[in-house]
């Protein structure tokens, strides 16, 4: 197959600068959208957004017990996977501040993202050398949708630290191809720092592993990387260190298995919607129509519009064109040096099989979220499956923005001149409407912060209430319960009950067990609920059992 695409020389068109230089235009542009990105996501949290839930609030409590040392949880409560290193790097933040706050288990996830806006910049700079292209990145990456956002923001287990895991897993596995024994290059560094980002990639890979397994297929991508480049060093102490690296880093997940010996996998496949069933046509409309515009930050809020679905399209035509060029490449016979100077230099044949990793990891991705039933029965929300599909945007724009500076090669179209201009306007279309896609969902996401601060502000008023009653110990639903727990900082404890007030699922049992015990606790339902029906009903049926109090958008009921 060939493919018309023209692979520039790294730094052709955008030397680096000498070191202690000052900032280009680029540089200070760069700067400025990393700003933006992270002032939008710091305003977003200033304003209670995006919207919190029981989930996050349970890992809100798992931080809270940390921080007071009343318990140390490896999983996240009531499951036996997905790893709780959100609670740990939150609970420092609950101890200064002297108690726990939304705010508080966000800033973490915050600095996380900072922290991969900057790895991905770097990754970019390394696998194409061209800084305007990094500035590009920059800015699709600093845009936020409602599920980006929530993915980036929301502390509920594993999502916002795997997009800065993998870019990282990338990173060093570039460095380290590049610098590998026997070639001249400032990459390879002193023997000292090389081996410690043989330790890092090791103590990253495990440290996913436990945290969430949705980031495997770029650890998998990552890996072969180094296997192919840098396989006799993995017989040495190089891969050695690796592997006791990656054994500390999934150390939680290996102790508890085997003190309790249970199989975390099993867990995984039942949540992934293993245990459930969902037609191939629906599967196949979640995972390849609605999951790619939803999980990569192109639609509003909790639903795509028919045109924000051109993302779908244009997904399979992007992969299948960037892992072409990179195998290209990568196939291509060339010097043994590299393709640009300075200390970012990097072999032309490490940049075209990073970038095939990349496109490779996320085909796995997309076809393991496409075959699992999560994307027949709940797209809209399941597609936060596909938020590591983020990593792989340098490789896939790389051969889009290729053509937009240079055209084709003349091989691809017999000469030059019409056809490489046709290209390179179709390819400047395809990156105006990429960023104006991703910047109309920004819009609309930003556009709902009104309505959660106001939902937000309900809720604190709800705590306030049960404080001013003294109330300790109430029953709700599922998605009031550990919320409410968390915004009380365990002043007030509740109990899950499902719509016909039995007993629901709880994620921290000892909670159930202090409610089972107290004389009468109350009942906390969102007004117009089934829950508040039914409660409602019972007030009708007798009379006097229950004294009813209401506030905005909640509906508190007081045994007597």
């Amino acid at each position: 197959m060939t493919v018309g695409v023209r692979e520039q020389p790294r730094g052709a068109d955008s030397p680096r600068p000498r070191p202690g230089a000052r900032p280009g235009l680029v540089g200070w542009l760069t700067g400025l959208a990393v700003l933006a990105g992270v002032g939008y996501r710091l305003w977003l949290l200033l304003h209670a957004a995006p919207p919190t839930n029981s989930d996050e609030a349970t890992m809100g409590l798992a931080a809270l017990h940390i921080a007071r040392g009343e318990g140390f949880p490896v999983w996240f409560y009531g499951q036996q996977y997905m790893g709780t290193l959100e609670a740990y790097l939150a609970a420092p933040v609950f101890a200064l501040a002297g108690g726990p706050s939304l705010l508080g288990l966000r800033l973490p996830t915050l600095a996380l993202y900072a922290l991969f806006l900057l790895l991905a910049w770097r990754l970019t700079l390394r696998l194409t050398g061209d800084r305007w292209f990094g500035l590009l990145m920059v800015a699709l990456l600093a845009l936020g949708s409602d599920r980006i956002v929530k993915n980036q923001l929301i502390a509920g287990g594993g999502y916002p630290e795997m997009n800065a895991a993998g870019a990282a897993l990338a990173l060093l596995a570039v460095d380290l191809a590049t610098g590998r024994p026997g070639r001249r290059s400032a990459a390879a560094g002193r023997p000292g720092r090389r081996l410690a980002r043989w330790g890092a990639w090791g103590f990253l890979a495990g440290l996913m592993l436990w945290v969430d397994p949705l980031v495997l297929p770029y650890v998998a991508a990552t890996g072969a990387v180094l296997v192919v480049f840098c396989r006799r060093e993995l017989w040495g102490a190089a891969g050695a260190l690796l592997g006791v690296a990656a054994v500390l880093g999934a150390a939680p997940l290996l102790l508890h298995s085997l003190l309790t010996g249970r199989n975390p996998l099993h867990a995984v496949l039942a949540a992934s919607g293993a245990n459930a069933s969902a037609g191939w046509p629906d599967r196949l409309h979640g995972g390849l129509v609605l999951g790619p515009g939803l999980g990569m930050g192109f639609c509003a809020p909790g639903q795509c519009a028919t045109w924000q679905l051109w993302w779908a399209l244009a997904l399979p035509l992007l992969l299948a064109i960037a892992a072409a060029t990179a195998w290209r490449a990568l196939r291509i016979p060339g010097p043994a040096g590299t393709a640009a100077v300075g200390p970012d230099a990097v072999s032309p044949r490490v940049a075209a099989a990073a970038r095939l990793a990349l496109v490779l990891a996320a085909v796995a991705t997309l076809g393991a979220y496409t075959v699992s039933s999560s994307a027949g029965l709940t797209p809209v929300e399941s597609s936060r499956y596909l938020s590591c599909l983020l990593i792989s945007l340098p490789a896939l724009l790389w051969p889009v923005w290729t053509v937009a500076r240079h055209g084709l090669r003349p091989a691809a179209i017999g000469r030059r001149g019409v056809g490489s201009t046709l290209a390179r306007s179709v390819a400047v279309v395809l990156l105006a409407v990429t960023l104006g896609t991703a910047a109309h969902a920004t819009w609309r996401a930003a556009e709902a912060v009104s309505a959660t601060q106001a939902a937000e502000a309900r809720h604190t008023e709800l705590v306030g209430t049960l404080r001013q009653l003294g109330v300790r110990h109430v029953r709700a639903g599922y998605w009031t319960c550990n919320r409410l727990t968390f915004a009380s900082a365990e002043q007030v404890v509740c109990a899950v009950v499902d719509d016909t007030l039995r007993p629901g699922f709880d994620r921290y049992p000892a909670y159930r067990r202090e409610v089972d015990s107290a004389v009468a606790p109350a009942w906390v339902a969102p007004a117009g609920s089934p829950l508040a029906e039914v409660l409602d009903e019972r007030q009708r049926v007798t009379p006097g059992s229950l004294d009813l109090i209401t506030i905005e958008g909640w509906r508190i009921y007081l045994p007597r």
